[in-house]
C-alpha cells in the first residue's frame, strides 16, 4: 500500500486578508475562514500533524473531527520579528525591510528569524513526524505556508518560494516503503 503525506495550509486569518506577515502571532480563523475549509473535499487520513498555533489546530479540527492532531512546536511558523502585523504598504518606508527584500528573503526578519533558521527548524519537526507515523499510511500536515516552503524546498530542491500554496490547499508527497520521497503533487481541495 502507498503511503502519502498531504501539506495543508491553515485556513484564512484576519492577517492573511490584509497581507499582513502574520508568524509566531497566535491569530485564530476568520469565519470566512472556517467556512472555507468546510466548502472543500480533503484526503482522508490515520493520522494528522499540526502547528501548535490555533490557526492550525482549528483547521485539523474542521478537517479531521475524528483525529486529535499530534503537535509538533517546531512546525510553527516564521518569526517575522518586527515585521509582525504589517504588511508590505505599512513597511514600504522601512530601510530594514528594503534591505530584506533586496536579498531575496535571505536576511533575518529584525528581531525575527533568519528563513535557513526557520527551514531548519521545520526540517526537525518533520523528521519527527516521519518518525511518528512510520505505522501510518494517510499522513496529514496541517501547517503554514513559510513551513511548507521550508520542508518543500529542502526536500526537493529549487526556490523556496515556488512552493508558495494558498490558504487552504497544499501538496501531497508519495513516500515509498523505503523512505524515498516519491512525486510532489499540488493540491486544490475544490470539490
Amino acid at each position: 500500500m502507498d503511503r502519502t503525506i498531504t501539506f495543508i495550509r491553515h485556513g484564512k486569518t484576519a492577517g492573511n486578508l490584509t497581507n499582513c506577515y502574520i508568524g509566531v502571532t497566535d491569530e485564530p480563523l476568520t469565519l470566512e475562514g472556517e467556512k472555507e475549509i468546510q466548502d472543500r473535499n480533503y484526503p482522508e487520513a490515520d493520522i494528522v500533524f499540526s502547528s501548535p498555533l490555533i490557526r492550525c489546530i482549528r483547521t485539523s479540527e474542521i478537517i479531521y473531527p475524528a483525529l486529535k492532531p499530534v503537535v509538533i512546536d517546531e512546525l510553527r511558523e516564521t518569526n517575522f520579528g518586527r515585521f509582525e502585523g504589517k504588511n508590505y504598504k505599512e513597511l514600504s518606508a522601512d530601510p530594514d525591510y528594503q534591505r530584506w527584500i533586496d536579498s531575496g528573503g535571505d536576511l533575518p526578519f529584525p528581531e525575527g528569524e533568519s528563513r535557513q533558521e526557520a527551514t531548519d527548524r521545520f526540517v526537525a519537526g518533520f523528521d519527527k513526524l516521519i518518525e511518528l507515523s512510520k505505522d501510518y499510511y494517510n499522513i496529514s500536515v496541517i501547517a503554514h505556508g513559510g513551513t511548507i516552503m521550508g520542508i518543500l524546498s529542502n526536500i526537493f530542491g529549487g526556490d523556496y518560494y515556488s512552493y508558495h500554496v494558498e490558504n487552504c490547499e497544499g501538496y501531497t508527497i508519495d513516500l515509498s516503503h523505503d523512505g524515498i520521497f516519491g512525486g510532489l503533487y499540488p493540491r486544490s481541495f475544490l470539490r
